[in-house]
């Protein structure tokens, strides 16, 4: 059976309420984690668990801020200024205060979560913005969202032990979005984290490098 519908349907939209989904489910396992272990490797990434949450609501921002302006540019991002904390570090332009410990960190990951959430809402289908995969829609970057959110808990939940499985229709519907030529018929989430380069598929082994394609689907 495809991802799709049973019917060969074309899959469903990837939405505002998709994005919302996910950093909701994102913020329930996180927030249940222990204070302790947040410097701990997360997963298969070079970053701790602290800085992988901070890079995801670094991208859930940037992904909302390409769809702000009244003519978004195509042909580079919104610039904001990047940084990093230490040379293998991610880039960043907003942190979370230390102080504020796991639980802060993880409000600003819901924080962040309801702003891109809230620009895919709000901002016209036709709307174009720039990505460094193709330019792409106000879909197309819930559908990042939703992609960035799921794989990123699931390195951090790798790190803290965590267990972590999102539902099978999200990552479906994630699929189709951004890699329409993943493998067909396996378990979504498995197919996404091979799509991503954190697993292995029967008869796929595990991906060195890997990339979505974030232009717009056609639905019709």
């Amino acid at each position: 059976m495809s991802r799709s519908a049973e019917t060969g349907s074309v899959p469903s939209a990837v939405t505002a309420d998709d994005v919302g989904l996910a950093v909701r489910l994102a913020v329930g396992v996180l927030g249940d984690a222990p204070p302790h272990g947040w410097d701990a490797r997360a997963g298969s990434l070079e970053w701790d668990c602290w800085e992988t949450v901070e890079h995801l609501a670094n991208d859930l921002v940037y992904y909302a801020v390409q769809l702000g302006p009244q003519s978004p540019p195509l042909d580079t991002h919104v610039p904001f200024a990047l940084r990093r904390k230490r040379p293998d570090g991610p880039a960043y332009f907003l942190l979370a205060e230390r102080d504020a410990g796991p639980a802060g960190l993880v409000q600003v990951l819901e924080a962040c979560g309801a702003l891109l959430a809230a620009m895919v809402r709000t901002t016209p289908p036709h709307v174009r913005a720039h990505h460094a995969a193709g330019v792409s829609d106000p879909e197309g970057f819930a559908a990042m969202g939703v992609v960035e959110t799921l794989v990123h808990t699931h390195d951090v939940a790798e790190g803290l032990g965590l267990d972590w499985t999102p539902p099978a229709a999200l990552c479906s519907r994630a699929l189709a979005r951004l890699f329409p030529q993943a493998p067909q018929g396996a378990d979504p989430w498995l197919t996404l984290l091979w799509a991503t380069g954190r697993a292995e598929l029967p008869g796929h082994p595990r991906l060195t490098t890997w990339r979505w394609t974030s232009t717009p689907r056609s639905r019709s």
